[in-house]
């Protein structure tokens, strides 16, 4: 097994950024169920409308990306280097931000759902960027 580049930190601290950026991963996914399922819902079934389509959970959401992208994403990114990663949790976390402001419907699913998969891939690669070399 090759040794980790210097610049990775190992021990409790990386552990913990790895454990959020899973954690990002997990809440992009779930949020973007949380879209198609209340498109579906709301849409086609007409069922459970104020709940699901609550601005408050879109905010939430939002909020929740930010702090947990800024945590792994942007720490990731002044450990190793990497700007991919950051490029893309910024982009993701734009396009989640544009969905919010605007109205509720199929546009803003669509952004949303781009939003967290483009976030996703962030931590993604943020994951994978301790692993390479400089």
């Amino acid at each position: 097994m090759k040794p980790s580049p210097p610049f990775c930190s190992h021990g409790p601290v990386r552990d913990a950024r790895s454990r959020l950026d899973r954690l990002g991963i997990v809440l992009s996914g779930a949020c973007a169920v949380h879209c198609v399922v209340g498109l579906a819902l709301v849409g086609l079934l007409g069922l459970g409308g104020p709940l699901l389509l609550a601005p408050e959970i879109h905010e939430y959401g939002l909020v929740a990306a930010i702090v947990v992208g800024a945590l792994t994403i942007g720490i990731g990114a002044l450990r190793h280097g990497r700007m991919r990663p950051l490029v893309l949790g910024g982009i993701g976390i734009a396009l989640m931000a544009i969905a919010v402001a605007g109205p509720h419907g199929l546009a803003e699913a669509v952004l949303t759902i781009a939003g967290v998969a483009v976030l996703a891939l962030g931590h993604v690669f943020n994951i994978r960027a301790c692993s390479l070399p400089r």
